[in-house]
């Protein structure tokens, strides 16, 4: 799922040893200014915002970011991660938390749900969920495995298909089709959050090319 360290650096100051006083004599030099060229960099050279392990950094709005491809059909999916992805999404909307711990269970590893030690997932799940019985929990999943995706780190051992998009794509500037499809998985009130944080940081899906589900998480 996406840390902003300010460091300080202490300026020292370096004193000499006093010096004999002596009289010397001085002549002013006039010396005439001159200007300095600006030298502007080409638009090539602005490197894109990046993004923090699955965070989605918020680009502002003067940023020059390249927008990454926003994909809906998950039949361009590898079998192995479609097969993931529809399984979450019939767990979800089956409204049985322990069909979801059949799927979680199943999984190569125990995704990663919180960045804290958890012990039982479902029990966790059901206790992050607002209800308490786990019913907005597998709303969510179902809301964000419909959103787009994006397929990122391509050829890298971090390739991932993760949803929603939103996750990792610059959030200013949105056209008003995608904040239709934003405002179906947050609030207006979260979404200002996020802006002020600089990152979203609500829920994000992770799922590898080899079906392996890897997070279901939020926050930072």
């Amino acid at each position: 799922m996406r840390r902003i360290i300010t460091a300080a650096f202490a300026i020292g100051l370096l004193s000499g040893l006093p010096a004999v006083a002596k009289t010397v004599e001085t002549e002013t030099i006039p010396i005439t200014p001159q200007a300095t060229p600006l030298i502007e960099s080409p638009v090539d050279d602005i490197a894109p915002v990046g993004e923090d392990e699955g965070l989605g950094h918020i680009a502002g709005p003067d940023d020059i970011v390249e927008m990454p491809q926003v994909l809906y059909n998950t039949d361009m999916l590898p079998k192995a991660a479609a097969r993931m992805h529809s399984q979450l999404r019939e767990a979800a909307l089956s409204g049985n938390m322990e069909r979801l711990r059949m799927v979680l269970e199943s999984n190569e590893m125990p995704p990663t749900l919180s960045f804290t030690k958890i012990d039982d997932p479902i029990d966790f799940l059901k206790k992050s969920s607002g209800d308490g019985e786990g019913f907005e929990i597998l709303a969510i999943i179902a809301d964000i495995l419909d959103a787009g995706f994006l397929h990122v780190d391509e050829g890298t051992p971090q390739e991932m298909y993760i949803w929603p998009y939103f996750s990792r794509y610059p959030l200013f500037n949105l056209t008003p089709d995608q904040k239709v499809e934003l405002f179906r998985i947050v609030t207006a009130g979260d979404f200002a959050e996020m802006q002020d944080f600089g990152a979203w940081t609500f829920y994000r899906i992770g799922i590898g090319p080899d079906g392996t589900l890897h997070y279901f998480v939020a926050g930072d």
